[in-house]
């Protein structure tokens, strides 16, 4: 990690000295004001990249993330707004070199996903995702609609530290329960004849409050039982090492009363289509560039976010 921090500095201090240097080539004729700009943009970029990066000091922000998006009440509008947002994350996650994986879906009723589980493999995927978190509402007209009237929908969006082997979670395995079922499309080829999807529920008693909920996971990854009792295992390590990460923060919060809080469950952002806008209603960014977003560029928001609340 170290490394890393030196190279950075290596490389900013390099382009810093460089641009320097253009301004005087720029006189001499040696080089374009378009090629001087070109440096100047390039430096700013690498600048605010690291400057980006400083911001995930948290043990969990390396972590790679699970992402869960569920559609909210509404029906298909809601359902086909879900997917909608799985596609953005899963472009950006491609854009941004990290391995994706559909650890389980379920369909909507006509159109679009009532739920989904996507784990994001890579160094900080869960330090830049983390910003995801909340409520997720759409603003258009309907394509479903047959009036062609403007509707409004939600899809939660919840985001957890996809764990590792270096962290050690303690599962009581007396407290762990196995259902299976099978798994697969809609019919045909793509039905599954054996019972290879499996649902796990964990007796879950918090150690602060002394209160008890089942917490559910839902695995279909695979064809292969084993493997999918695996991967729900996994999962269900980072949900349990995200209850302890939301207690640590909420204890922080009590310390730093003063501090401007987060709330994970709000309305945390806006996209409102006719209006060509976008906007996060807890750092006040926004931008006009709906296709963009929608097509994976959150870095703005992402951006926006970490360096307003991290520590």
């Amino acid at each position: 990690m170290l490394h890393f921090w030196i190279d950075s500095f290596d490389e900013i201090d390099k382009a810093v000295e460089e641009l320097t240097l253009g301004f005087d080539f720029v006189k001499e004729d040696l080089i374009t004001e378009a090629e001087l700009d070109a440096m100047y943009a390039d430096t700013i970029g690498k600048i605010e990249k690291l400057e980006l990066r400083n911001m995930l000091r948290h043990e969990e922000d390396k972590l790679g993330a699970v992402i869960k998006i569920n559609s909210g009440a509404g029906g298909t509008e809601s359902q086909d707004w879900a997917e909608m947002l799985m596609r953005m994350y899963l472009r950006w996650c491609e854009k941004h070199g990290y391995k994706t994986s559909i650890a389980h879906l379920v369909n909507g009723d006509e159109a679009g996903i009532k739920s989904v589980t996507i784990d994001v493999e890579g160094d900080f995927g869960y330090g830049y995702l983390k910003s995801e978190n909340g409520v997720h509402r759409l603003v258009r007209v309907s394509p479903y609609n047959a009036q062609g009237k403007r509707m409004t929908s939600f899809a939660s969006v919840y985001v957890t530290p996809l764990v590792d082997d270096s962290i050690e979670i303690n599962i009581a395995p007396a407290l762990v329960s196995w259902d299976t079922f099978r798994s697969g499309g809609a019919g045909g080829q793509n039905v599954n004849k054996v019972e290879s999807g499996v649902r796990l529920r964990y007796a879950y008693k918090d150690p602060y409050t002394g209160e008890e909920e089942e917490i559910l996971v839902e695995n279909t990854e695979t064809r292969d039982q084993p493997k999918n009792k695996e991967n729900a295992m996994r999962l269900l390590k980072s949900i349990l090492y995200d209850k302890e990460l939301k207690h640590r923060q909420a204890e922080q919060m009590k310390i730093e009363a003063g501090k401007k809080k987060i709330e994970w469950g709000s309305q945390i952002r806006s996209y409102v289509f006719d209006d060509r806008r976008v906007k996060d209603h807890r750092t006040g960014f926004q931008t006009s560039d709906v296709n963009s977003v929608m097509d994976g560029g959150i870095d703005g928001f992402i951006k926006a976010y970490l360096m307003e609340f991290a520590e």
